[in-house]
């Protein structure tokens, strides 16, 4: 009987690495998984713009009371999924990402949600806005944010009022300039910015960069020469015109 040496030591060989593989999962691995426990848990926000809003301590707090906090556990036993889910209840969470790393390490990533106004109407309602127009609840922290007052409810905060204070806090000159926006009574907005002594009536809520576009070269180009104190009212409305108001206290 002829024997293929050649094809029996390959088949040999990969016996041989099919036990090795077998052992190497099932005696080395696993014995350092189960004894492996966390020590250091990482946990990284980010959105600076909004830096401050969500701690690290409250990230921990939460995981704490619901019994997930993971340093000092077993690796074996961290259940990143549990964590992530427990995180988007959050309601200044917006996406949660958590995975363990060899050296007995666990990451949770975290985007916040982005404020971009504070609500405090006539009604008595007191929230954030973020981006979409969602509601935030109200919390310790504070900023910088323009401030909403006046009359008008949440559906109309989420239609109008979010997308102008996006607006207002993406652009680096109306973020700096502009503290408060006032809802009349026939649903149109009063501006109350932070430098000249006057108040901008935008009207209805409708083409609002246009309008913030001709005061900012009503600005550039006007009250640079004549003074920032030289109108109490400016109206900006009507299209393709800007109504001014003289401040009786202005100097000629």
């Amino acid at each position: 009987m002829n024997i293929n040496w050649k094809r029996s030591a390959i088949i040999v060989i990969d016996i041989a690495l099919a036990v090795y593989l077998f052992l190497a999962i099932t005696v080395f691995n696993e014995p350092q998984d189960q004894k492996a426990v966390c020590t250091r848990v990482d946990i990284r926000i980010t959105d600076g713009m909004a830096e401050g809003f969500l701690g690290e301590s409250e990230i921990e707090s939460q995981l704490k009371t619901n019994k997930l906090y993971p340093q000092g556990q077993p690796m074996s036993q961290v259940n990143v999924r549990a964590i992530e889910e427990s995180l988007l209840l959050n309601p200044f969470v917006k996406e949660a990402q958590c995975y363990k790393t060899q050296g007995g390490k666990v990451i949770i990533l975290l985007n916040q949600r982005l404020p971009v106004m504070r609500i405090k109407a006539e009604n008595g309602d007191d929230y954030y806005l973020d981006e979409k127009g969602n509601v935030m609840p109200n919390t310790h922290y504070t900023s910088d944010l323009v401030i909403a007052t006046g009359h008008f409810n949440r559906n109309y905060a989420k239609r109008y009022l979010a997308p102008i204070g996006e607006n207002l806090l993406h652009d680096r000159f109306w973020n700096n300039q502009i503290e408060q926006l006032n809802v009349l009574h026939d649903g149109t907005i009063e501006m109350v910015p932070r430098v000249g002594n006057h108040i901008v009536y935008l009207g209805p809520p409708t083409d609002i960069p246009q309008k913030l576009t001709r005061l900012e070269k009503f600005y550039r180009y006007g009250l640079n020469v004549a003074g920032w104190n030289k109108y109490s009212y400016i109206n900006l409305e009507f299209n393709n015109q800007i109504i001014c108001k003289k401040n009786k206290t202005s100097k000629p």
